[in-house]
């Protein structure tokens, strides 16, 4: 597949969470897809493996976020790589917490499907926000 063909595939991906469409993600990604989330201490955090991941992992932050992107993605790509560069706010549902969030997600493409996604997101911001009086950090 083209460089094109990558970034093709990751927008029609990111279309298809905008829109919620767990069909069109199962069917643009790997049945092996791992999913990256680092840090602790926040509900997404953790490697999502899987669609039986990827569904859980959807799942979860449509119950404990809400999530809004100001502009739209760059995505930048070589080879089977395509970074994609944003920037959300949002709140944490648990907490009423707003957190604030520039990221990049590396994401993987071969054979026209995503096999991986890494996020490198700003962890603090989303682990300050998902505290509560009850779990402050040490």
């Amino acid at each position: 597949m083209s460089i094109e063909d990558n970034v093709r595939t990751v927008k029609a991906f990111f279309a298809a969470m905008g829109e919620g469409d767990k069909q069109a993600l199962f069917a643009l990604s790997a049945e092996d897809i791992e999913w990256i989330v680092p840090g602790e201490g926040w509900p997404l955090a953790g490697t999502h493996r899987g669609h039986a991941g990827l569904a859980d992992l959807l799942q979860t932050a449509l119950k404990e976020l809400e999530t809004s992107f100001s502009l739209p993605p760059e995505y930048v790509a070589q080879g089977d790589r395509v970074l994609v560069v944003g920037s959300a706010e949002g709140t944490i549902k648990a907490t009423g917490k707003a957190w604030e969030d520039n990221w990049v997600f590396a994401i993987t493409v071969r054979d026209g499907k995503l096999t991986n996604i890494r996020e490198y997101v700003d962890t603090q911001a989303l682990a300050r926000a998902s505290e509560t009086a009850a779990s402050p950090r040490p």
